[in-house]
């Protein structure tokens, strides 16, 4: 092979001219759904570990309509409508899952739709599933005690939670409030209200139990009693009727005091030779026109002088 053969093989083929193909780029396999399920549940770890409970919801609707029937799914989702207090969504997912169960979460969720019969009849089956110790329902139990008024049961109920709570907890926390608040409204009821009695003076407790209960509100006065309070005004108004309106300081221009300040002169808005007051000599024909007004003899004469100086141009 020869020394031309082996440098025109060397050499690169050149480039065509006019249009440039580009190599299409080859397209991504789709996921699987497995790597999906892995992703968004990744993301839903995230997104509950910083806050965003609103995001959370919509990645979970996103995994159950990749898998309807994922129970961690239900789960988080459930946990996440009860954190941002949508309770009509909570019962509603409840009522939808297939497999049943969270009863203790319908019995909150009634609960917290003021739904209290309901919730007491739910809350009965936990009881009866769990045991009387389990603490969730013991809690629930308690707080609808409080809200029914059955301070005695709550007190009761509170106790029983805090004797077996850990010291120095939240929940320990929560127990001591609540437990406060129960025994201050049980002792109000009990002997409260009867030392805020004997506190008060003895005039008015001994009609307490024989005074007549106060009328109801009416929205319309009796004819009688409009009358009496027509007639209690109107000398009143009368007497407002025959005293002057005093001026409001508001329409007053700073540096105005009423009775000191002497008025404003009444023709401050007349030309000055034409006031009153004027000393001076006034011209003749009227003193001249304000703007706005025309001389019908100052039009007349302007017309006249302009017709003969146009006739005047005109050739003959």
């Amino acid at each position: 092979m020869s020394s031309k053969t082996m440098s025109s093989s060397s050499k690169p083929k050149p480039k065509p001219k006019g249009k440039v193909y580009v190599k299409k780029a080859t397209p991504k396999q789709p996921l699987s759904t497995a790597e999906r399920l892995r992703r968004l549940f990744t993301s839903l770890c995230a997104q509950i570990d910083g806050g965003h409970f609103g995001n959370a919801i919509k990645t979970c609707d996103k995994i159950l309509r990749l898998e309807p029937t994922d129970t961690d799914a239900h789960q988080t989702k459930l946990f996440l409508l009860l954190q941002t207090e949508q309770y009509d969504a909570a019962l509603s997912l409840i009522d939808n899952i297939a497999t049943g169960g969270h009863a203790f979460e319908r019995a909150y969720t009634l609960y917290r739709l003021q739904r209290e019969e309901e919730a007491k009849v739910v809350l009965q089956q936990v009881k009866e599933e769990k045991g009387d110790d389990d603490r969730a329902a013991v809690h629930l139990e308690a707080q609808m005690s409080y809200r029914s008024g059955s301070y005695d049961q709550a007190v009761e109920l509170y106790t029983q939670l805090l004797e077996t709570a850990e010291l120095h907890s939240e929940e320990h926390t929560d127990i001591l409030t609540n437990l406060g608040a129960a025994q201050a409204h049980l002792d109000f009821t009990t002997t409260g209200f009867l030392h805020a009695l004997g506190a008060l003076p003895t005039s008015l407790t001994s009609t307490i139990q024989s005074a007549p209960p106060p009328p109801p509100p009416s929205s319309q006065p009796s004819s009688s009693r409009a009358v009496t309070m027509t007639t209690a005004s109107s000398p009143e108004k009368d007497k407002e009727k025959d005293e002057p309106k005093k001026p409001r300081k508001s329409r007053l221009p700073p540096g105005v005091i009423p009775g000191v300040t002497p008025p404003p002169d009444p023709e401050r808005w007349v030309k000055k030779t034409e006031r009153s007051t004027w000393g001076g000599k006034r011209r003749k024909g009227g003193g001249g026109a304000t703007q706005g007004n025309v001389s019908v003899d100052g039009a007349a004469a302007t017309t006249t002088g302009a017709t003969k100086g146009k006739g005047k141009g005109k050739k003959k």
